[in-house]
């Protein structure tokens, strides 16, 4: 082996016009490529580009990226300048004068995200954006050659998912969900049970949700905040004028009013609900399908109120191998029920029933599924080309089922749903909705 050091830019390029980007073994980092006490030189870290400086990103994603040693965020964009500029503060410092050397001479800022993409210095992206931004901004990403972690929901209609889909797997680009409940070990350990048999065969999944999304009065208009990019952070949503609770409090790093708008988010059905179905779809191995029926009542705030996503709701789904799916709000958790036994998983406990199921071994010839973080997932995955823990045709069919739920809401009745063309066989109001964002209640 050569220990010539290539950059990790120039390695993507190179492995990825070998096999026409889909390269899976892994990298081989040289120790000469390493600088002091082990950590890898500035030339062979994942340089990222975070697009969306708001409270997930910097209270979250920011604090893990900066703590992992092959990764080096370069660049940064918000339309928010008080949001830009303490993100840019915070990564600056963090790194120090000593990280400025080879290409990396502090942290870029840009407003227009398009102008983060365009950079040659970025290896990959993590969008933190409101929800009606991820999809434009992840496909972009794809067209611009970066690889792609998206903060759930990912989507805001199921066709968009399929675009989306489509578009990683037409690129060759590394996609990964940016949702950290597949890292939590209870529910780790619960999809290894269920998916070696340890239930027996699965017959009914019951999701919850918390039921915290409120109403609120109706908002006046208001001048826009100095340093925000109004235009620009209502990109492809309805205008409206500006109002706080429409977006998020200037200086502050509060729950931002947007998630409660219609406009921009669709609220708890899908926002923790990627998370939860997410794991109980992993554990039924039903993350690259879709139910056969759906039925679902739910409760708008009344409607004169601001915010007006889903106050609470239950959904009912049939999948084409019989089992029964529940999805309501009531605490987050997740319950498997098999025809040997049950499975429950929250964000912080595993239970089981008979409770020997949780001593129970996995062989070394079972599914065994990786134990790592969300942001150590999809790095790996940068560097090695494997398919990440949540691709986007995962990601696409969890935050469908949450989507299906939703438009059953809004048009009522008994919806039939074929998960392969993707297309409501009984609806075409329903219909109507697949590729078009919900952004009024439907009040009866």
């Amino acid at each position: 082996m050569s220990h010539r050091v290539f950059s990790r830019r120039a390695f993507l390029r190179t492995a990825t016009a070998a096999v026409g980007g889909a390269w899976a073994a892994p990298r081989v980092v040289p120790h000469s490529a390493l600088g002091a006490e082990g950590r890898p030189a500035p030339s062979a870290r994942v340089a990222v580009g975070m697009i969306g400086m708001g409270r997930q990103a910097v209270l979250v994603s920011l604090r893990q990226f900066l703590k992992m040693p092959e990764v080096q965020v370069v660049a940064i964009s918000d339309v928010d300048a008080w949001r830009l500029e303490q993100a840019k503060q915070t990564i600056e410092g963090h790194y120090g004068q000593g990280a400025a050397s080879g290409t990396w001479r502090g942290c870029a800022a840009h407003v227009e995200f398009r102008d983060l993409l365009a950079r040659k210095d970025v290896d990959a992206v993590m969008i933190s954006t409101p929800d009606h931004w991820h999809v434009p901004m992840a496909l972009a990403a794809f067209e611009a050659g970066k690889d792609v972690a998206l903060e759930k929901p990912i989507t805001r209609t199921i066709a968009e998912g399929r675009r989306l889909s489509d578009a990683a797997k037409r690129t060759g680009r590394i996609f990964r969900v940016d949702s950290e409940f597949r890292t939590t070990k209870g529910v780790h350990r619960a999809a290894e049970l269920v998916r070696n048999g340890r239930i027996g065969k699965v017959h009914t999944v019951t999701v919850g949700v918390p039921g915290t999304d409120v109403g609120c009065p109706p908002q006046p208009d208001m001048p826009v905040p100095e340093g925000l990019d109004y235009e620009r952070w209502q990109g492809p949503a309805p205008r409206a004028p500006y109002t706080e609770k429409r977006v998020h409090t200037p200086k502050k790093y509060d729950r931002p009013g947007w998630m409660r708008h219609l406009y921009y988010c669709d609220g708890m059905i899908t926002n923790w609900g990627t998370h939860l179905n997410n794991g109980a779809m992993w554990c039924a191995d039903l993350e690259r399908t879709g139910p056969v029926e759906i039925e679902a009542a739910g409760e708008y705030p009344p409607a004169e109120s601001f915010w007006n996503v889903l106050l609470k709701f239950e959904v009912k789904y049939r999948f084409a191998n019989g089992i029964q799916w529940t999805y309501r709000t009531e605490t987050p958790y997740f319950k498997i029920e098999g025809t040997e036994g049950w499975v429950y998983a929250d964000f912080r406990q595993i239970r089981a029933e008979p409770a020997s199921l949780l001593d129970s071994k996995i062989g070394p010839d079972e599914i065994h599924f990786r134990l790592k973080s969300d942001k150590q997932d999809f790095i790996d995955c940068v560097k090695t080309r494997e398919e990440t823990l949540e691709p986007a045709e995962v990601g696409h069919r969890v935050t469908s089922l949450c989507h299906l739920g939703h438009i059953a809401i809004q048009v009522g009745g008994k919806l039939r749903w074929d998960p392969e063309k993707e297309r409501f066989l009984n609806s075409d109001a329903a219909n109507a909705l697949v590729d078009k964002p919900i952004y009024a209640p439907r009040h009866t």
